[in-house]
């Protein structure tokens, strides 16, 4: 994994920018195009780290989630070196891979959980923890070229950010496990009208449209928009960190499971996986 106690971003490390705009917006920008802004470990931490600066920082009055490229994530990056977890047995390594995913959720919560409002600018593919990322944002934009899915399944993982959780509580449980169980794709006119997205825009006006509403949001009261969103996030996310944990525990098990090891093969194989259930 990483060293979870470092506290810095190294030039030519980041996988996430943070830029502050005269109007008072916090610009997070996924800055690794070249991998599709794929997550990892590092991505997780760096999250954590930015949101912390982000909490204090009262010159800042809104977030702006966005990414460079033609993709806002299209999940795990699987080339980063040190992504899997290993263990002297398969039980220390499930306790490992259950630790690790609690740290990413504690990591998530604290951007999840900012006093600022959070807006996301979604483009082309936001897939797995890309799409997990922008469910954590408070209002999300999507440019019509946007794709959302959750293929976990389908390499035999379980939903591991809790995606589906944020996914149930907006469009329903009927549509969440619909989405996390099949791995289906929708556009972002689908994602509109589940109310997983709130707006939809041309791909050229999707980075002024949501600057324009996180300037509006901006130009409110500070305290006024940060107790707007504690309460209804008090209300919306009842339940949430108890299931989070049995998330955690989920991803555990099956990202240790031969079906996972399956899963990962066949897809770098370009075959259907034939799982087994171990």
């Amino acid at each position: 994994m990483i060293d979870t106690l470092d506290r810095e971003i190294r030039d030519g490390e980041e996988r996430i920018r943070l830029d502050v705009t005269e109007h008072g917006i916090g610009v997070l920008t996924l800055c690794r195009p070249g991998t599709l802004n794929g997550w990892s470990w590092e991505s997780s931490r760096q999250l954590g780290l930015l949101a912390d600066r982000i909490r204090f920082d009262d010159s800042i009055r809104a977030v702006l989630l966005r990414a460079e490229g033609r993709a806002f994530c299209a999940g795990i990056d699987v080339t980063t070196p040190g992504g899997a977890i290993t263990g002297r047995s398969p039980a220390e390594r499930t306790h490992r891979y259950y630790e690790g995913i609690r740290w990413v959720h504690e990591r998530f919560a604290v951007f999840a959980r900012l006093p600022q409002p959070v807006v996301a600018a979604v483009q082309g593919y936001c897939l797995g923890f890309g799409f997990e990322l922008a469910l954590m944002a408070d209002i999300r934009i999507a440019a019509e070229d946007a794709v959302f899915a959750l293929p976990e399944a389908q390499l035999g993982v379980a939903v591991d950010a809790g995606g589906d959780l944020r996914i149930a509580r907006d469009a329903g449980a009927g549509w969440a496990k619909y989405l996390a169980l099949t791995g289906r794709r929708i556009d972002a006119p689908t994602a509109e009208r589940l109310n997983i997205i709130q707006l939809v825009v041309s791909d050229g006006e999707l980075e002024q449209r949501a600057r324009e509403i996180a300037e509006q949001i901006a130009d409110n009261a500070p305290l006024a928009a940060r107790g707007v969103k504690r309460n209804i996030d008090a209300f919306a996310d009842a339940g949430m960190a108890e299931a989070l944990d049995r998330t955690a525990m989920a991803a555990a098990l099956t990202l240790t499971s031969e079906d996972a090891r399956e899963g990962y093969t066949a897809k770098a194989a370009h075959r259907p996986p034939a799982f087994e259930g171990m």
